[in-house]
């Protein structure tokens, strides 16, 4: 009897524990899933469209567009610089751009105080020196000239006890030529050009005055005493006495639209030469310089001069036109002095003939670096503006 008591409560409790189970686990109304089916409600157009742009999305967004703008704009000056500077070859350009080759001759001027070395300087002196050249070679002279003025230019009393040239050999060699005596004079003779001026002047000779054999430079060392006060100055001449080359004639000829000049030479020694000369219109006005830059040979040889048919298209030159101050020089690698110069032919040396405009080409000078040049800058024009057109924008 307690048995069957017990089992009827066991089944109870059993029978109430499943329902309670089943209530927890059954879904209720609002918790039921939508049918598959069922779309998603869709956004306004408007809103969708808005979306991946938050304000820092766009600002972002603008930044980028920026950058893009200001890469393309340097890569379009890049370009557009380069081609300008490029429409005429290296060997002829404007004179203009060499404002220091207008007067390639000039003397070379200095004002220095007066002083001896480890020395405070003299007040109210200075001492002003010109020097023709500083390469010379052969037989070719220096001019040199002292002077002193006051601190508003005028001249003052000068004097000087002793000049004297001597070698500055290579560290690595031994020193072992005398000093030799240079006149300095104020007297209208020998160099100077005035006497009395207050203008002292000597002229170096390095083949005459003992340094025929030496390639190197020579010093002038210059003791001066303005009224009681002393000091010095020096002059440094780089002296070759090699001369590689000696000038003959000139001659002219238009080819391929540009006007050619052909400085003839006998060569005495093979190697890199290098060749400047200057070009001005009738009316004076400064055109061209021109370079030569190239390796010789020995015997008659020419020096080739061009004057680019562009360059004279734009110029607009009056002819004829001069060719004046040609210097050069044969080019001395791993010594020193590391070129042999040739003689100095100051002013003008040959006056073109009178031609039109239009014997001359407009072509823009052309060559393999400036075409690969201009290809890759062309290239990164052409990304930029891929890039910038991939963002939405225009160009600059």
């Amino acid at each position: 009897m307690r048995k069957r008591v017990w089992m009827t409560l066991g089944a109870g409790l059993l029978a109430a524990g499943l329902g309670w189970w089943s209530a927890g686990a059954a879904p209720g109304p609002a918790e039921a899933p939508a049918p598959a089916s069922a779309p998603a409600p869709a956004q306004p157009a408007a809103v969708a469209s808005r979306a991946p742009y938050s304000a820092a999305g766009l600002k972002q967004r603008d930044r980028r567009l920026s950058l893009a703008q200001e890469r393309l704009a340097r890569a379009q000056e890049t370009l557009a610089s380069y081609r300008q500077a490029t429409v005429y070859p290296p060997e002829s350009r404007p004179l203009r751009e060499h404002p220091d080759q207008l007067r390639p001759f000039a003397p070379i001027q200095q004002s220095l105080p007066l002083r001896r070395p480890g020395q405070a300087p003299a007040s109210g002196v200075h001492i002003v020196t010109t020097q023709e050249k500083v390469f010379a070679s052969g037989a070719e002279t220096v001019k040199l000239t002292v002077a002193a003025v006051d601190d508003n230019g005028q001249s003052m009393p000068l004097t000087i006890p002793r000049a004297v040239a001597f070698d500055l050999p290579d560290p690595r060699q031994a020193a072992g030529r005398p000093q030799v005596a240079i006149d300095f004079n104020d007297a209208g003779l020998g160099a100077d050009l005035l006497a009395g001026d207050g203008t002292y002047s000597a002229l170096l000779a390095p083949s005459l005055q003992g340094f025929a054999d030496y390639a190197g430079t020579v010093r002038v060392q210059v003791e001066l005493n303005q009224d009681g006060r002393s000091g010095m100055v020096s002059f440094d001449v780089v002296y070759q006495p090699l001369v590689p080359a000696e000038w003959g004639g000139i001659r002219e000829s238009v080819v391929n639209g540009s006007l050619v000049f052909d400085l003839q030479a006998q060569v005495h020694q093979a190697g890199r030469y290098v060749v400047n000369a200057r070009v001005v219109d009738a009316r004076g006005q400064p055109l061209a310089l021109l370079t030569f830059n190239d390796e010789v040979g020995t015997g008659a040889q020419r020096f080739r001069l061009t004057l680019f048919g562009r360059l004279i298209r734009d110029a607009q030159p009056a002819f004829p036109l001069r060719l004046q101050d040609v210097e050069g020089f044969l080019l001395l690698p791993d010594q020193f002095p590391d070129r042999a110069m040739l003689p100095r032919r100051a002013g003008v040396v040959h006056t073109s003939q009178r031609y039109g405009l239009d014997r001359f080409s407009d072509a823009e000078w052309q060559s393999e670096e400036r075409n690969r040049y201009l290809t890759e800058y062309q290239n990164d024009v052409d990304r930029a503006t891929q890039d910038l057109a991939g963002l939405g924008g225009n160009g600059p």
